[in-house]
């Protein structure tokens, strides 16, 4: 068992460890609303106490995103040195749970965060190994998406809900309900947005997530039994809300509400539209989804 640092080092002192960990804090503060209006609006609905945790999971998730996705190719950098990256990325990581410091400032935040809440290996690992897998060109099976949907959606869930639950304990029986949740909400996000990006993936990146499926021959048919999987991904989801703790209730109803709501979007768009533009709901339809999920009408239920 890996045993955590949790004394200073001689010299030391709490005010410096304490504005260094607030300023990584800012980082990724700075990463979320740069990077996802929808998530930054889902996260100012959490309780003060599990909102930092949450952008602190969000950053480095888009740190690493980006190592495959984006900003490191536009850089200029090999598929071999973006592996080098992803594997240099998670030690550091790893070894800033132990050591409880990091000078990477998001990497110190999702650290200090890992070590408050319980997030291990055990979630981390699956998630790098998703990464890995977006620069591998071999054609994935269903088995292999299912595979990376859960190290690049569903343990993000879970992490999530590490947070959530620190403040506000669980029974065993409620967590594995809780995590039953978390897992499916999170797949429900992963294939929305694989339908989303489908000609992105499939024109810029050389990805298909759909075995099976030829993204440039998408029948409605075959849209509809992606999306009856979403919704039914959605629906359990939904179910185990009333059982998270009221801080963070909110936020994830808001959340659910505005996937619900790009899963109906997506039903009502030819889907060879799909291929053509980025289907999207609207901002004042999301600052509507937020306000319902305060006041309690459950606006993620269909």
């Amino acid at each position: 068992m890996v045993t955590l640092r949790t004394s200073a080092a001689p010299g030391a002192t709490a005010t410096n460890l304490n504005k260094y960990a607030e300023t990584a804090q800012a980082s990724s503060t700075t990463v979320i609303g740069h990077y996802s209006t929808s998530f930054g609006l889902a996260a100012r609905l959490l309780d003060s106490r599990v909102r930092t945790p949450v952008r602190t999971i969000y950053a480095l998730v888009r740190i690493a995103d980006e190592v495959v996705d984006g900003a490191a190719t536009e850089a200029g950098v090999s598929v071999a040195e973006q592996r080098q990256l992803l594997d240099e990325l998670e030690l550091e990581t790893e070894r800033a749970i132990v050591r409880g410091y990091s000078t990477n400032l998001v990497v110190h935040a999702f650290a200090a965060t890992a070590r408050q809440c319980g997030i291990d290996s055990s979630l981390i690992a699956p998630f790098f190994a998703s990464m890995r897998r977006d620069l591998d060109p071999t054609p994935f099976s269903a088995e292999g998406v299912a595979v990376y949907i859960y190290g690049s959606a569903e343990v993000i869930g879970l992490m999530c809900l590490r947070t959530f639950v620190r403040w506000s304990p669980r029974s065993s029986s409620e967590l594995s309900v809780l995590e039953d949740g978390a897992r499916h909400l999170g797949a429900a996000f992963q294939k929305i947005n694989f339908l989303r990006d489908l000609s992105c993936d499939r024109e810029i990146l050389g990805r298909n997530y759909f075995p099976g499926i030829d993204p440039l021959h998408l029948t409605d048919a075959q849209k509809s039994v992606i999306l009856d999987d979403i919704d039914a991904d959605l629906a359990i989801a939904s179910g185990v809300l009333p059982l998270l703790p009221p801080g963070c209730r909110r936020a994830v109803a808001a959340a659910q509400g505005l996937f619900a709501r790009l899963s109906r979007r997506l039903r009502s768009t030819p889907a060879d539209q799909l291929l053509r533009s980025r289907v999207r709901v609207p901002d004042g339809e999301k600052l509507m989804i937020a306000l319902n999920s305060i006041i309690g009408r459950g606006a993620w239920k269909r």
